[in-house]
């Protein structure tokens, strides 16, 4: 049995996005396919200025406040998204879910698999398995798939620089303290 519930992928793609928009649609399309994505879509003039938005939007989901409101936001996401499961063999690969049909556009196909994703990602893993780096002044978003749920950096190089500064802080209040 092949079931394709747009987990894990999704959410990192969506990340993908909002910390390396792509120049164009072309870009865009070719991220969906770095990430495992197949479908080809009908190209619209406004599909990079309407996935900017819909990135846009997934933002409010890593920026919210608290869990419930998080849950709020992306709830009205996935409502407007107004996607619904399908089986589908369009690769010839096998039957397989989808939630979208063949005639949707590719800001309404990522809304929606960004949208489920994430759904599946947060209520899976946890509520708190999203959000933005910790080391400043960097914004990049932080998608948690660690085993033991404590990834608080998008990167090494970024967990490193803040361990550097947090080592720098305590040497100088420590060399401080101790000049009378």
């Amino acid at each position: 049995m092949h079931l394709n519930p747009y987990g894990e992928y999704a959410v990192l793609m969506a990340a993908s996005l909002a910390d390396d928009w792509p120049a164009d649609r072309d870009g865009i399309e070719q991220r969906t396919r770095d990430f495992g994505m197949t479908m080809a879509f009908d190209e619209r003039p406004d599909d990079h200025a309407r996935m900017r938005a819909v990135i846009d939007a997934w933002l409010e989901v890593v920026d919210a406040e608290t869990h419930a409101h998080r849950a709020a936001i992306l709830n009205a996401q996935m409502a407007a998204a107004a996607a619904y499961p399908q089986l589908t063999d369009h690769d010839g690969e096998g039957w397989h879910l989808h939630y979208r049909d063949a005639v949707q556009t590719l800001p309404a196909v990522l809304e929606a698999v960004i949208s489920v994703g994430t759904a599946l990602h947060l209520a899976g893993r946890g509520m708190h398995r999203l959000r933005r780096c910790e080391a400043s002044p960097c914004r990049r978003v932080v998608v948690d798939v660690t085993r033991n749920g404590r990834q608080r950096y998008c990167s090494v190089r970024c967990a490193n620089r803040d361990a550097v500064r947090r080592h720098r802080a305590r040497a100088g209040a420590s060399s401080s303290s101790g000049a009378l």
